[in-house]
């Protein structure tokens, strides 16, 4: 036992896809099968379906998702966000890691093994295609280091064909969450020269991904991806994880059916969940930066436990502890720290998004100007108010001066202001109160926001006036 934690601990020394000179190890993946796989590619279907069905996902005729980054224009479930939700989007991206903490600190990778766009496309997609044209592992080896023929050429160049289309298919699905699908069907419909950025975002776009998809591949996850990273931070001990039971399994080493041999543990080194792993890695050798969590080698080790008659399981989602002591902890005082946190934050998230208001209000005083006295010797202060309507239908809005003293003209505009659907509007106006209304120097005074008598917002702001109290 005291060998195989040496030789687990010396396996962190490197990843497994670069040799000790720094060239590049290429992984041939046995192809895989089994349960998990099966519910994998059940999941990942409906996945896939979703993203690219995703921009013609319409809620009351808008779109179910629009992430436009240069208009600054963001609708999610059909609800349009401004800039001015700043604040709902920091607490959205801080709830969003809280639950990425909270939900690896329980279950590991399982995200990164079932529902990530980079695993769900390569090993469901390009891989299956990579398979149904070159063959499985040995077959795809064998292929890669013959001479060029008329047969790998057809079947190399069939495949970077694929490769493309799909990559295509994913940049204008990409770039329809970014600019909206219409403004994507313009782009396609017309000459590059008409709209040249658009061409060269989906241009570019495309190449990453088949890029990403065809050469850089599980390079993703183990150098650039931050979060396999994370892992020595975000697990721990109780962590439910894709392991190999290394209690039943060791002493490794060959048997033959239905052989008792008791000096041997399970685990007869076949080496067939090293040969399926997508990142190349041992599992035998505990949980590493580069697993995924894809449950792969939990297939191919269960086909073989079935053949030599023992039970399945060698290798399996569970955690270390669970592992050595026979118990599984689901939940800990740490899961349970991050789960009242999280449940504080979605809580505070959902009030704040009942309570916004569809029509944002700015109004401040106008730079450079003092209070002055009307004839009538009123106080009079000059403001401006902006508009931001932050539905998808045109709205009119009142304002109006709380307390029975003061009133408000308008310079130029209605009483009534106009706000279009998704736009905004400004306005300037007097505000006048009589001198003993005020409080000095400084006077708060509450403004109210109207839409169809309803008040939509209440706003404070400071009204100017001589330094004494007016007696």
């Amino acid at each position: 036992m005291q060998d195989f934690y040496q030789f687990e601990e010396e396996n962190r020394d490197h990843i497994s896809t670069v040799d000790a000179k720094g060239n590049r190890i290429w992984v041939y993946p046995k192809k895989p099968k089994g349960r998990f796989t099966s519910y994998r590619t059940i999941v990942a279907f409906i996945l896939v379906a979703l993203l690219l069905s995703g921009p013609f996902l319409k809620v009351n005729g808008y779109p179910l998702l629009l992430l436009n980054v240069f208009e600054r224009k963001f609708v999610i479930f059909g609800t349009p966000f401004w800039p001015q939700d700043m604040h709902l989007f920091a607490i959205a991206t801080i709830t969003f890691f809280v639950f990425i903490i909270l939900f690896t600190s329980a279950l590991g990778r399982i995200w990164c093994g079932w529902a990530c766009p980079q695993t769900i496309f390569m090993e469901m997609v390009f891989r299956k295609i990579e398979y149904w044209i070159e063959g499985d592992a040995n077959q795809q080896r064998k292929l890669n280091s013959a001479p060029w023929t008329k047969e790998k050429t057809i079947k190399k160049g069939f495949k970077q064909f694929i490769f493309i289309i799909i990559s295509l298919i994913i940049s204008h699905t990409v770039m329809a969450y970014i600019i909206g699908v219409e403004q994507v069907r313009d782009i396609v419909s017309q000459p590059p020269a008409k709209n040249l950025s658009g061409f060269i975002g989906l241009a570019f776009f495309t190449g990453l991904f088949y890029w990403v998809f065809s050469y850089f591949r599980e390079q993703a996850c183990t150098v650039v991806c931050p979060y396999g990273r994370l892992q020595g931070v975000l697990l721990n001990k109780d962590s439910v994880v894709v392991i190999y039971d290394w209690l039943r399994g060791e002493p490794r080493g060959r048997i033959k059916k239905d052989e008792e041999q008791p000096d041997k543990g399970d685990c007869i080194d076949c080496k067939l969940c090293v040969h399926a792993c997508p990142t190349g890695i041992d599992i035998r050798n505990g949980t590493q930066l580069e697993c995924v969590n894809c449950t792969t080698c939990i297939d191919a080790c269960d086909e073989v436990m079935a053949k030599v008659n023992k039970p399945k399981g060698l290798i399996r989602y569970s955690s270390y502890n669970a592992i050595k002591e026979g118990t599984l902890k689901t939940f800990t005082s740490r899961i349970v720290g991050y789960s009242v946190i999280f449940i504080i934050l979605v809580l505070l998230l959902g009030f704040l998004l009942a309570t916004r208001s569809e029509v944002e209000t700015v109004i401040l005083r106008v730079p450079g100007q003092l209070y002055q006295t009307t004839e009538e010797g009123d106080i009079s202060n000059l403001y401006s108010i902006q508009f931001i309507n932050k539905t998808f239908d045109p709205v009119e809005v009142e304002v109006k001066l709380m307390g029975d003293t003061g009133n408000i003209a308008w310079v130029g505009n209605e009483p009534v202001i106009q706000v279009p659907s998704n736009g905004s509007a400004d306005g300037i106006f007097f505000l006048k109160l009589p001198a003993e209304a005020l409080d000095g120097y400084k006077t708060k005074i509450f403004i109210q926001i109207l839409k169809d008598g309803e008040v939509l917002d209440e706003l404070k702001t400071n009204f100017l006036g001589p330094a004494t109290k007016a007696k």
